[in-house]
């Protein structure tokens, strides 16, 4: 992993951060520049004999294999919703003929050449104060995926000190998922509301299938978090960073899920970079690491950057968790 992470490819653009206000118990500024900075943030550093592990694809490290199992439980109830972008396409390329410079995933001797129809990019990333366990926030991150949004999410989880209140101070309303768009200066509740919004203002103006069923959708995402049974939608203490963390994921991945949770859980803002199947930033990301997998956390915090989901809990328990 260490190795990796050496390489020295171009950066992924930043999308900037927009400002924020927090109670004055814990007062936070968002600059566009810089990120998160506290008035009385701690000193944040990597665990002690701190080392990134090396990314394993497709391995679940045992002591995980009951956590990934109920995640997985949602691909069955929402068949996948939110793993492919708006417009995917995918064909079949012999490996010897696939370009070595960029990702593609290889089965049996080919590479798949993925792509999607995406529609205008904000220059901004959206805002969303939101919390895992919510079926109607679910909802949108399975559209965010879909559209490949980069998103700021501010968790709002049950108790939490900071960006619960924030957003009833922002909108008015003790109500999830809240959505702020920085690039039209939109701001709304309602999941179908803001599902509308986001699909006609960055993509084709279509509502997916399985997003657009009323009850039974709302149903289907209940269901799909059975099996982590309210993981992600309540506060634990946690110590409060000065910019946001940087994650790649895609809402139906289960290893990106049980990372989610607790960053949730820990009241950690954080910059998600949504890449589904046919998400440019797949490339992106290989580019930048020499691999694609997800998740994969950048934390500006500390420096640390790391693949594999249980290696970044511990990371995030070791490091943020008081």
């Amino acid at each position: 992993m260490a190795g990796i992470l050496n390489l020295a490819p171009p950066p992924i653009l930043r999308p900037r951060i927009p400002t924020l206000t927090l109670p004055s118990s814990r007062r936070l500024l968002v600059k566009a520049s810089t990120g998160i900075e506290s008035t009385s943030a701690p000193e944040f550093s990597p665990p002690k004999n701190f080392k990134p592990p090396t990314p394993r694809p497709f391995t679940v490290r045992p002591d995980k294999g009951l956590d990934i199992l109920g995640a997985s439980l949602a691909l069955i109830f929402r068949l996948g919703t939110g793993a492919f972008v708006s417009g995917y396409s995918v064909s079949l390329v012999p490996k010897n003929e696939y370009p070595s410079n960029q990702y593609g995933l290889e089965v049996a001797g080919y590479k798949l050449k993925e792509s999607g129809s995406l529609g205008p990019r904000p220059e901004k990333p959206i805002e969303i104060y939101e919390f895992e366990s919510c079926p109607f926030c679910r909802k949108v991150r399975e559209i965010v995926a879909v559209l490949d949004l980069d998103v700021l999410y501010y968790p709002c989880p049950k108790n939490g000190p900071n960006f619960r209140p924030k957003a009833v101070q922002l909108g008015g309303k003790k109500q999830f998922p809240y959505m702020v768009d920085p690039n039209t200066g939109v701001a709304m509740y309602e999941s179908d509301d803001i599902i509308k919004y986001l699909v006609n203002k960055y993509g084709d103006g279509k509502v997916p299938l399985l997003l657009s069923l009323g009850l039974l959708t709302t149903l289907t995402e209940g269901f799909a978090m059975l099996g982590r049974m309210g993981r992600g939608g309540s506060y634990t203490p946690a110590k409060l960073p000065p910019k946001p963390l940087e994650l790649w994921a895609y809402e139906p991945s289960p290893f990106s899920k049980v990372v989610r949770e607790v960053l949730v859980e820990f009241e950690l803002p954080h910059l998600l970079y949504s890449c589904a199947r046919g998400s440019p930033k797949r490339q992106e990301l290989y580019e930048r690491v020499g691999h694609f997998q997800v998740p994969y956390l950048e934390d500006p915090n500390t420096g640390v950057k790391m693949f594999e989901s249980a290696d970044i809990v511990d990371y995030l328990k070791a490091t943020y968790a008081t």
